[in-house]
């Protein structure tokens, strides 16, 4: 299996994480050491069962950090390259593997190349870089302060080309690439391939929101991109009670395995966080039953293991909620929400026991006005052989039977137990159960 396939990421966004200030430190001012302090949460992290470390932005930028100035200096809000070097050193020893989020879709109008541009004009060295409209230039969705690159100039590959290995050679294992779905995808095979050259063992993940979400996969040369239509699936049949929408979006994500392992959550730093999206805070549990059962590469947002609450809004600041700064060490989080961080450690147990989960589809069995149930078995020859996994959710306030194949069923984890002798399971409202198996009765 490639790393990657074992990977589990714990989610942080730095600038909101380690409070920051909210806009770019003056010229003259000292840069904030504080990256460093994200080496006090790796015990946090190898304790839920993770083992990587996907970090929002950390490169100079004018606010929160997707307004990029200058992609080869860390934001000095944040520190300095040393500061970075030293948190992947700490997160080397203890076996975690650091991912770093790249802006390359667009930039901060503070950016180098674009202030030549302004100031300069059709003389500017770097007038190609970007793309005039108007009496301006072309802007990412409407946002006047972040200016698109122009992915057609092969300078812009080369930079993009620049950035990865620079920081790939410092010893990170990979990237997000933020707003791939805005970026052509020939751009990205140009890119990648040069970067996998160099770099062969690196994980690129794409921000992919809709679309063919493996067409980033086969013509643009990511590994995987994130899979908001699961993400969005789980919540919205917990709330609704409709397990037939997560049974659609299962078999929709059966075919992105098909081709690639997709990146899997149910919270992350641009959405309301799940603990405050689910209307009855005891469908947290089947969220993340799904999000460490079913295929894909898993991540947790950090806050999420506490059940943190915070809603996004549509506004200027409308992030800060699901952003927020966090205490100066785990300490810090007190007791509350430790139940639901013991649910994680369960879970992800679950998953680190049967790593082949990774790539595995699910096989839908009941699918009723209240229940769901499913199983997952291993084809992977270096896998326990017929290694299996059993899930059971009741969705609604009611009690619910279903069932599963029978099998040598034991139980793993949930309120209720799935019978061996005959794969059936009554689950009280919103049970929920699962169960391993050495393997599947054909």
């Amino acid at each position: 299996m490639l790393w990657s396939d074992h990977a589990i990421w714990w989610h942080v966004h730095p600038l909101g994480f380690l409070g920051a200030e909210r806009v770019a430190l003056p010229a003259d001012e000292p840069p904030r050491h504080r990256l460093p302090a994200l080496a006090d949460w790796l015990d946090h992290l190898v304790g839920l069962g993770c083992n990587g470390l996907a970090l929002g932005p950390v490169f100079a930028a004018e606010t929160h950090g997707y307004d990029t100035v200058d992609h080869f200096r860390i934001d000095p809000r944040l520190g300095t390259e040393a500061d970075l070097a030293e948190l992947v050193e700490r997160a080397a020893a203890r076996g975690v593997r650091v991912l770093l989020d790249g802006v390359f879709n667009h930039v901060g109008r503070s950016f180098g190349p674009f202030a030549d541009v302004a100031r300069r004009g059709a003389d500017s060295r770097y007038a190609d870089w970007f793309v005039p409209e108007g009496d301006d230039f072309r802007t990412f969705e409407g946002h006047g302060h972040l200016v698109a690159l122009n992915h057609a100039c092969p300078a812009v590959a080369d930079h993009v080309t620049a950035v990865l290995d620079h920081w790939l050679d410092l010893g990170v294992s990979g990237w997000r690439l933020d707003a791939a779905y805005a970026v052509p995808l020939p751009f990205w095979r140009t890119v990648t391939d040069r970067v996998r050259a160099r770099h062969p063992d690196a994980w690129f993940s794409g921000e992919v929101i809709h679309g063919d979400y493996a067409a980033y996969v086969t013509e643009g040369g990511l590994d995987s991109v994130t899979q908001y239509e699961l993400w969005k699936a789980i919540w919205s049949s917990l709330n609704d009670a409709n397990p037939h929408e997560l049974a659609w979006a299962l078999k929709r994500h059966n075919t992105m395995l098909d081709t690639f392992a997709p990146q899997t959550f149910v919270g992350n730093h641009d959405v309301t966080r799940i603990a405050s999206r689910l209307r009855d805070p005891r469908q947290l549990t089947h969220a993340l039953t799904l999000l460490f059962t079913v295929g894909g590469v898993p991540s947790v947002y950090a806050g999420d293991e506490r059940a943190w609450q915070g809603v996004k809004e549509d506004r200027e600041g409308g992030d800060d909620a699901v952003r927020p700064a966090f205490p100066a060490d785990p300490s810090g989080l007190g007791s509350d929400g430790l139940t639901v961080q013991r649910l994680h450690q369960t879970l992800v147990g679950v998953r680190r026991r049967h790593p082949w989960l990774v790539r595995a589809q699910t096989r839908v069995h009941t699918v009723s006005n209240a229940a769901l149930t499913y199983t997952l078995a291993s084809s992977d020859p270096d896998s326990a052989p017929g290694a299996a996994v059993a899930v059971a959710l009741n969705f609604g306030p009611a009690p619910a039977t279903a069932a599963v194949p029978a099998a040598a069923w034991t139980h793993a984890a949930g309120d209720t137990v799935i019978d061996p002798a005959t794969g059936s399971v009554s689950l009280p409202p919103l049970g929920w159960s699962v169960a391993t198996a050495p393997e599947i009765p054909s």
